[in-house]
């Protein structure tokens, strides 16, 4: 395997790079926590900028420029943030441990009362009339069930707010960016730029493209749910500390039904409880500063809005540092105005905790840099013979480069789905158009190809207009993920590429499994399907939903995806395969280290 790997990389650095100057930088993604080369720290955006347009890989832009520099800035701030968060979060987990364990000595007193059965007899005279009124009352008849632990609930919280305080205020964090402008202007690379830059500076750091992010937020929410319908970890709780107690089994199941109590009354708010496993895994060591890179953050649906929400401002208000880019403002996101009360309180966070920066120039640079590509045999058009002929010629020689036999392998997708790949080699896979973006599959499975395979080979690609408005769609989010994972991409195609895309007098393109979720079994949907029921709630309609993205917002997807197919041609993009590919970065570190040696000896020659 090893021999195979170092083969296959040889390969993509051979074909894809260019010669370059002696000082290389890797450029933009990176998908791994431990460096590649190993330098005790990585150089800044702004740095990193220049020096891209020192060697000609990049035109100079005074507004990247400038972003540049903002982002250099706010790195500069991090490592002192880095150490107060760390101060901060032992003194957050001393504040919890001393919380939980005086809120179960509270609980312990109010059962040994129960157990004796005469509460004046132990607690002071005003704890007495406190506690009598509360628990032993008659009830009226119209007061609905659960009432009483709600006010028990809350008058514990009290008592533990006056004992032990208030949840400890995080040190302020330094303002975050919101990158947002038009396609193509740089964003998303300058924020992967920064995001690379803050390995080894900062703990916690995850990248997300918006289709990756909604998924696992799907697939947590879909976690905690299924946990709190079995109570398999509230039972193992409740085993733990109540049954071994001395008292009766009648005071068990009181202290048990408070325990469930507090338990359901957390759940009912489940985005903070997703917010905080998507950043920091609960039982690792959480101490530290945490920073969030979002790329494309957009409002497509009321699911979208409402979860973007909830999870946003907890991670904002907990500490966590934000670098996002949109091809719109704040405010300019939620233009059909889906849950406008939950989306003002979203804008209000972001403006807070971020500096809004508009990158203004309409330029597209992806467009530049391709026109100084020598090598863009990479896609083929029209479909005939010719084009047909050199891309099987590419197909044999990719495979025969990486020393291993085509077979159907099956590779896992989330929520326990899987995905069969017809044919595939050592970390090569080829799929037909129709295949991908012709039946029911979504984001999960480009994203699962996009992870499993470095270099992708899609055949028949059709022109698209509206009378195969869901493949278009599909082929746009599966450019999105191949381009996010930074793979190399292999097309024989029926235009050229600013042809692909046609619209028609028929109207735009139009997805509407966009408004569906999936989950662990065929047809179970955790989201209704908006448009077909109706029910969006108060902030919104679908009218407004089909407006909303049969507009510009399609304008903006068909605009990047093409911009994103030209870089996906040029030795720029293509040189990063074999550094930031997850395939490569799965490999142990020694085989990662004779990569990058491999890389380095490539670049010098």
């Amino acid at each position: 395997m090893r021999r195979v790997s170092s083969k296959i990389s040889s390969f993509l650095c051979q074909r894809f790079l260019q010669p370059k100057p002696k000082f290389q930088i890797n450029v933009f993604r990176s998908y791994c926590d431990h460096p590649l080369l190993s330098s005790p720290k990585r150089p800044g955006p702004l740095t990193r900028y220049r020096d891209l347009v020192e060697q000609g890989k990049l035109q100079h832009d005074p507004d990247q420029e400038r972003v540049a520099l903002e982002l250099d800035n706010l790195l500069g701030r991090l490592e002192q943030y880095e150490k107060e968060m760390e101060e901060y979060h032992v003194t957050l987990a001393k504040w919890e441990n001393e919380r939980e364990n005086e809120r179960r000595r509270l609980l312990m007193e109010e059962a040994e009362l129960q157990q004796q059965g005469d509460m004046g007899t132990t607690v002071s005279k005003y704890r007495n009339r406190l506690v009598e009124k509360w628990m032993f009352r008659k009830k009226p008849d119209n007061v609905e069930p659960g009432v009483g632990k709600w006010v028990s609930y809350l008058n514990r919280e009290k008592k533990l707010d006056t004992v032990i305080g208030r949840r400890p205020t995080p040190p302020p964090a330094p303002k975050g960016l919101y990158l947002y402008g038009s396609v193509g202007s740089g964003k998303t690379m300058l924020m992967d730029m920064f995001y690379s830059a803050t390995e080894g500076i900062v703990k916690h750091r995850r990248r997300f493209h918006f289709h990756e992010a909604m998924l696992e937020i799907n697939e947590h929410m879909h976690k905690v749910w299924k946990n709190q319908v079995e109570e398999k970890s509230l039972q193992s709780n409740i085993s733990s500390w109540i049954m071994n107690l001395p008292f009766d089994t009648k005071v068990k199941e009181w202290l048990a039904a408070e325990e469930r109590y507090k338990h359901e009354v957390q759940m009912k708010n489940i985005l903070p409880a997703v917010a905080d496993k998507f950043l920091v895994d609960r039982e690792m060591d959480q101490r530290g500063a945490s920073i969030l890179c979002f790329d494309e953050i957009q409002t497509v649906d009321v699911f979208a809005v409402v979860a973007l929400s909830g999870i946003i401002s907890r991670l904002l208000s907990t500490g966590t540092v934000l670098v996002a880019t949109s091809n719109r403002a704040p405010n300019d996101l939620n233009q059909d105005g889906m849950q406008k009360e939950i989306f003002l309180k979203l804008v209000a966070k972001l403006e807070r905790h971020c500096e809004n920066v508009l990158i203004g120039n309409e330029i597209d640079y992806r467009r530049l840099i391709a026109q100084r590509s020598i090598n863009k045999a990479h896609y083929f058009w029209p479909l005939d013979g010719i084009a047909f002929k050199k891309f099987e010629e590419m197909w044999h020689e990719v495979i025969n480069q990486s020393g291993g036999k085509v077979i159907s392998s099956t590779i896992p997708v989330m929520f326990g789905r899987t995905l069969e790949v017809p044919e595939s080699c050592n970390g090569v896979g080829r799929f037909k158009f129709n295949y991908l973006c012709g039946r029911p599959v979504g984001a999960a499975d480009y994203i699962a190809v996009a992870k499993n395979y470095h270099t992708v080979f899609i055949s028949d690609i059709p022109v698209m207009s509206m009378r195969i408005r869901d493949k278009a769609r599909r082929f746009i989010t599966l450019i999105d993920e191949l381009y996010n994972h930074h793979c190399c991409l292999f097309c024989s195609a029926a235009s050229s590429i600013d042809d692909l895309f046609q619209g028609t007098e028929e109207g735009t393109l139009f997805d509407l499994e966009s408004f569906q979720f999936e989950t662990e079994t065929e047809g179970g949907k955790l989201r209704r399907n908006v448009l077909a029921e109706g029910k969006v709630g108060s902030g919104g309609a679908p009218a407004g939903i089909i407006s909303l993205l049969s507009g510009q917002e399609e304008m903006f997807a068909f605009r990047r995806a093409v911009s994103r197919l030209i870089e996906m041609q040029t030795p720029l993009y293509l040189e990063g395969v074999c550094d930031l590919h997850p395939y490569f970065q799965r490999q142990p570190q020694e085989l990662r280290d004779d990569n990058a040696r491999t890389l380095q000896s490539q670049t010098t020659c």
